[in-house]
């Protein structure tokens, strides 16, 4: 048949021309569903850095705004944007992980050290609990090797921590690499996004809307969490007498933000220090203060606060948060909430659109 033959027969027979333009878009689709998850895939090792310079991106862009009113090349502000958010960030980074491998190599040392001089012993015998199973535990256990793996286990532990760093450093530049890109290219981003949306304009800036507002609540009720967080337990250093309460309760504040880590790094073992020295009473109130204020902060009052401000009931807040954690790692405290957030706002569209029609 020649084309005007089959251009006469397509017009004649509607029906085989809607079933053709069906079968080509369920072609497309597929296609696009196919491609979709293979830009996952390339993207899926980068997705940590992705979500993090994201994330800066979000939060410092009324500054890279402010400077861009004042200075005309857009090069020049990313750059500048990008060195304070490298000293705010990297450098209290920085600081935890030094004094974590000084800490590290100061238990390894004083380990080593008792064992080796038989204060451990004598520690023992001095302790009221302690002493009359003091000759119990050495019957059962060798315990100077025992504590001599612990001094190992100790070693070992600040060179993984030095190795994961190297790797660590790695992410950091690539976020960094990414979030000039971000800050730079924004409203392009925006535009191409808006371009290839499905939603109408007034929809897809109220989702904009919506992530932006859902970064904001999780880092800030982070941030607050984590101060709260190293308020509570340098009080607690302070009341209970121990050194540099001040610094420590930096430090909690500044593991608290890190995911799967916490202020419990720095109180565990000053409970046990505690203990090890006979102060039984200081060391059980220190342990109570931790697991129950210090740590219900983090596990109750964090997702109702963060729920409130994502306009989110608590267990949806908590449920983003937890399995956004438990799937993505550090990256899913940010992926979690925006993923619920969306989801919740295209099916808010949906009931809009069946409601109206």
């Amino acid at each position: 048949m020649s084309d005007p033959e089959s251009r006469q027969a397509e017009i004649s027979n509607p029906d085989r021309k809607n079933a053709s333009g069906e079968i080509n878009g369920h072609i497309l689709t597929a296609v696009t569903l196919i491609g979709l998850y293979l830009c996952y895939r390339l993207v899926q090792p980068f997705l940590p850095a992705l979500v993090w310079a994201l994330t800066l991106a979000v939060i410092f862009a009324p500054f890279q705004r402010m400077l861009e009113r004042r200075i005309a090349h857009p090069n020049t502000t990313a750059a500048i944007s990008l060195l304070v958010i490298a000293v705010i960030v990297v450098l209290p980074a920085t600081f935890v992980a030094n004094q974590l491998l000084l800490e590290i190599a100061k238990g390894a040392d004083y380990v080593q050290k008792i064992t080796t001089t038989g204060d451990l012993r004598e520690t023992l015998k001095h302790q009221p609990l302690l002493a009359p199973f003091s000759g119990w535990i050495e019957q059962q256990m060798d315990l100077s090797e025992t504590i001599r793996h612990i001094a190992t286990w100790l070693t070992n532990s600040a060179a993984a921590f030095v190795r994961g760093s190297v790797t660590q450093l790695m992410g950091i530049f690539i976020t960094f690499y990414l979030l000039f890109y971000f800050l730079r290219d924004r409203r392009l981003a925006l535009e191409s996004l808006r371009a290839i949306s499905f939603l109408p304009s007034g929809q897809i800036d109220r989702m904009f809307a919506r992530v932006v507002d859902t970064i904001h609540a999780t880092v800030y009720g982070t941030l607050a969490m984590a101060a709260l967080q190293g308020l509570l337990g340098g009080l607690m250093f302070w009341i209970l007498g121990l050194p540099s309460p001040l610094l420590w309760g930096i430090i909690m504040g500044l593991l608290a933000i890190i995911p799967v880590l916490g202020a419990f790094i720095i109180w565990i073992p000053a409970a046990l220090w505690l203990a090890s020295q006979g102060q039984w009473g200081k060391a059980l109130v220190l342990t109570a203060w931790g697991g129950i204020v210090v740590a219900g902060i983090d596990n109750l009052i964090y997702p109702i606060l963060v729920g409130t401000r994502l306009k989110q009931h608590t267990v949806l807040a908590f449920i983003s948060l937890v399995g956004g954690l438990i799937i993505f790692g550090s990256s899913g405290l940010i992926i979690g909430p925006l993923s619920v957030t969306i989801t919740l706002l295209l099916l808010e569209i949906r009931h809009d659109r069946k409601t109206m029609s």
